[in-house]
């Protein structure tokens, strides 16, 4: 059977879960993106709805895939950041694949915006260690090199003067704490030095819903490696979804898998 040519892209947030078919050649969008709002309580059960709800809304019949807010091995999610803590344990990529009918990958959310930045995005082309990090509620971080995904790092869970890191410098706490871009620059620059101190990156991506204000804050970062604001913003996700559907295994209803 041919390879496809397109994917379904699902990106599975908090407060929205948005999709598209995406063109896996250059990463465009097939068709204008669709979002349902995550329901409330974000149950496996109700997310995997609204998931099947996206697939019918673009009359989908191939693979698709998925990202989500959790460490995810192989389409178990072992974590739950923002969203119902029964998701700990389950296996997504199966139950997607049940309730949807079609083969299913699902990945961390960060780590699918990594894979689409360093194939259509910022980081495309880059070799050596590349680190893209997603500023929203909390921090999000995906870690590459030469292009390849080292996944599930977690690195807004790094501990800083005392505290997570992310309580310290994500776009949430800027707002709850009303920070100047002057002043939450200074925080960032903390965090990505202390990066830089571990991992000694080639570049670093900024992504997240942030960075569609880069101007107001990039004069204020202050670190030694190269640092860009991430291409493909919020449509990454989705786009890196469909990417790891082409590369990853997918689940398949009936509980087997395939090679995508």
């Amino acid at each position: 059977m041919p390879s496809p040519t397109e994917i379904l892209g699902i990106d599975i947030g908090g407060s929205g879960i948005k999709g598209a078919p995406v063109r896996l050649a250059d990463g465009s969008l097939a068709l204008e993106r669709h979002r349902i709002a995550t329901p409330q309580p974000s149950s496996p059960q109700a997310v995997a709805a609204v998931v099947a709800q996206l697939v019918r809304h673009f009359d989908w019949h191939g693979p698709v895939g998925c990202t989500f807010p959790a460490i995810i091995k192989g389409g178990v999610a072992h974590s739950a950041a923002n969203v119902d803590k029964a998701w700990i344990g389950t296996d997504a990529a199966a139950l997607f694949a049940e309730t949807t009918g079609c083969p299913v990958a699902v990945l961390n959310d960060a780590d699918a915006a990594g894979v689409a930045e360093a194939t259509h995005g910022a980081a495309r082309g880059r070799q050596g260690t590349v680190l893209l990090l997603t500023f929203g509620t909390g921090i999000g971080s995906a870690l590459l090199l030469d292009g390849k995904l080292v996944p599930n790092t977690e690195l807004g869970h790094l501990e800083l003067d005392g505290r997570e890191a992310e309580a310290y410098a994500s776009d949430r706490v800027r707002e709850i704490e009303d920070l100047s871009w002057k002043n939450w620059g200074k925080r960032v620059s903390r965090y990505l030095r202390h990066l830089e101190f571990l991992f000694s990156p080639d570049l670093f991506v900024f992504g997240g819903g942030v960075s569609k204000k880069w101007d107001k804050f990039a004069p204020y970062l202050e670190v030694q490696t190269e640092i860009k604001p991430a291409v493909l913003r919020n449509e990454a996700g989705m786009v890196g979804a469909a990417m790891a559907a082409a590369t990853l295994g997918c689940a398949v209803p009936g509980g087997t898998e395939h090679a995508g």
